[in-house]
């Protein structure tokens, strides 16, 4: 079980992966999987998850930001996930709720450390900061070549700030995403998402069904 940093009985499941990989069809599969499971959960995402988040995520997306600095995007960042956290997250986990959450801090490490090169140092900082010790209980971590995902998102319409990055530096981001998943496999589950959609959703359903059993014991498997 992950270090929650505090007392909450509720779980906490998020999923992550460079543009492209399907993040919004499968946060949809996996909330309401879980539904049919018995554990209907709250949905959230970051950067975002409430009024003020979403403000700020405005300005880390918006393609016109181009003077932002690596480290105002870095505070930026956390920012808006000490907002989430007080708001959303540590009350929904304390109520004992599921929260289900599109990017964490994984996609911190990924982006700002293996895609902007800010050390990993600076991040862990951040992170003792503003999460004391939270951590999700599962991390899904949608994987697919930075070539497969960046062709994906070109079909979706305007790019914003991120998407408009180059081949090599979603490369450098996936590669983190990986080592991280190496670094602890037992909160990451990597799934190939580069297979057709029902494969996808196959394992999802296994993942969750397996992390479900042991969090209830059995009852709801």
């Amino acid at each position: 079980m992950a270090d929650r940093g505090g007392p909450v009985s509720g779980r906490f499941i998020t999923i992550e992966g460079i543009e492209g990989v399907g993040k919004s069809t499968n946060l949809a599969f996996v909330r309401d999987h879980l539904a049919d499971l018995g554990h209907p959960v709250i949905v959230t995402r970051e950067p975002g998850g409430t009024e003020l988040g979403e403000a700020i995520r405005g300005l880390l997306l918006d393609h016109r930001n181009t003077a932002m600095s690596d480290d105002t995007e870095l505070l930026l960042m956390f920012a808006a996930r000490a907002q989430h956290l007080t708001e959303v997250v540590r009350p929904a986990l304390g109520r004992g709720q599921w929260v289900l959450c599109d990017r964490f801090t994984d996609a911190t490490y990924a982006y700002q450390g293996g895609g902007r090169g800010v050390a990993r140092e600076r991040i862990a900082a951040l992170e003792q900061w503003v999460q004391d010790g939270l951590r999700p209980d599962l991390t899904l971590l949608l994987d697919v070549p930075e070539e497969i995902g960046l062709e994906r998102a070109g079909r979706r319409g305007e790019l914003d700030r991120f998407e408009r990055e180059r081949a090599e530096f979603f490369g450098r981001v996936r590669e983190a995403y990986l080592a991280l998943a190496a670094q602890d496999p037992g909160r990451f589950r990597v799934i190939d998402a580069s297979r057709p959609l029902e494969a996808v959703q196959a394992e999802l359903r296994t993942v969750l069904k397996s992390a479900v059993a042991e969090w209830t014991g059995g009852q709801s498997a």
